[in-house]
């Protein structure tokens, strides 16, 4: 009796040990099988991300000077934080960036156009510096032709107003040197539009903010609404004549009601422009805690898809720009993690297609047919704003 009961207890296990060893392997064969998936999706339409500050850090870390920085080589080893190096760009199947030439808002009204010069100085010779893998376009046919070589397309976002210090001058400028696109602030009022933290959250746009708007659209630039606050949102919304981006920001929902994420009301006003909202990956803004996983990314572009369709969702990670990402998002090489999640959540290959890269190259084309036709009539805005307005010791006419 005793053999018999051993010799049961042995097979009992043995069946169990099985099943357990299949129901692990399933789901982990279930994810390859996902991911391979994922990744012939990216090969046809390589992630676009419209927000990534690594030229900040190179700032940080180097004070620009990276002739002699291996930029193709794990930066992990060099400074601790790093989300972005070319290897991991790769991995990540990045086929497009909008590199952020960013400076502190302490700058604004003091030196922020020469910090805005240097960082769109260090973007250009980063991109010089690696042909190999990174290329400069400043068009869609620019940027295609870049994918179908295998480069990644490298263009400028400016991430704030304050870079072209209340002047329509300096904003062409901007766009000469490869800006193809300028958030309207970043987290501070600027004389002609108010931010996200704003203490006068019933100002937004004002006269001046609003040529800024129409000459943005006159050139091709894109408005990008990150940063700014409701009132300027919808205010943009009423003067513009070409799709905006939101290039880092999230929804604002019941997992994260964050005053840097967009409602409800303007999504939809969003959905009516046909821009789009490229999707922050920053913890505090998925959850509002300072934690976050790949799912709780992944509840953003549902809630957004189930609210305003999927043609108006795009990638925003802000790499290199927060202190802390999500599980499973944790630097730009975890890309194909997220088109996992959404084709596992039942999301289909061309709705991922569109949201990796299909969605901005949309909006980039359509700025840049709107401009076409603007300029045959428009002639570049002269208007100076009020000195009143910008007065201040730094400043001498």
């Amino acid at each position: 009796m005793t053999g018999f009961s051993l010799t049961c207890f042995i097979q009992v296990t043995l069946v169990l040990a099985g099943a357990i060893a299949v129901a692990i392997a399933v789901p982990l064969s279930n994810r390859d099988t996902l991911l391979d998936e994922a990744n012939s999706y990216l090969d046809e339409e390589p992630i676009f991300d419209g927000h990534n500050d690594w030229p900040w850090q190179l700032r940080a870390h180097f004070n620009n000077a990276i002739n002699e920085v291996d930029l193709d080589s794990d930066l992990t080893k060099i400074y601790n934080g790093s989300h972005t190096d070319i290897p991991r760009l790769r991995q990540g199947r990045v086929g497009g960036q909008f590199w952020a030439c960013y400076c502190g808002c302490s700058s604004s009204g003091k030196d922020a156009v020469r910090q805005g010069m240097q960082q769109i100085d260090v973007i250009r010779r980063m991109i010089d510096s690696y042909p190999d893998d990174l290329a400069y376009v400043t068009n869609t046919q620019e940027i295609e032709e870049a994918q179908k070589a295998g480069k990644i397309a490298s263009t400028i976002g400016v991430e704030g107003g304050h870079m072209i210090d209340s002047s329509l001058a300096t904003l062409r400028m901007l766009y000469k040197l490869g800006a193809r696109y300028m958030t309207l602030t970043h987290s501070c009022d600027l004389p002609w539009a108010t931010a996200w933290n704003t203490d006068n959250p019933t100002q937004g746009l004002t006269p001046f903010g609003n040529l800024v708007v129409m000459e943005m659209n006159r050139l091709g630039m894109l408005v990008d609404l990150a940063h700014v606050s409701d009132k300027t949102m919808n205010d943009t919304f009423e003067v513009t004549r070409s799709p905006v981006i939101y290039s880092h920001s999230s929804a604002r929902f019941e997992k994260c009601d964050s005053l840097r994420n967009v409602p409800d009301p303007i999504l939809l006003r969003l959905r009516d422009n046909k821009g789009v909202l490229m999707i922050n990956y920053y913890n505090d803004y998925v959850t509002c805690e300072g934690s976050a996983s790949l799912s709780d990314v992944a509840d953003h572009y549902d809630y957004v898809k189930n609210l305003i369709g999927v043609d108006y969702i795009g990638v925003g990670g802000d790499y290199d720009g927060v202190s802390r990402t999500p599980t499973d998002l944790e630097d730009v090489s975890k890309y194909p993690n997220l088109i996992v999640e959404l084709l596992r959540r039942g999301w289909r290959g061309e709705e991922v297609k569109k949201i990796s890269g299909g969605n901005i190259k949309r909006v980039l084309k359509e700025n840049e047919r709107i401009a076409a036709e603007l300029q045959k009539n428009e002639k570049p805005d002269e208007t100076w704003i009020d000195p009143a307005l910008v007065a201040g010791p730094c400043r001498t006419g």
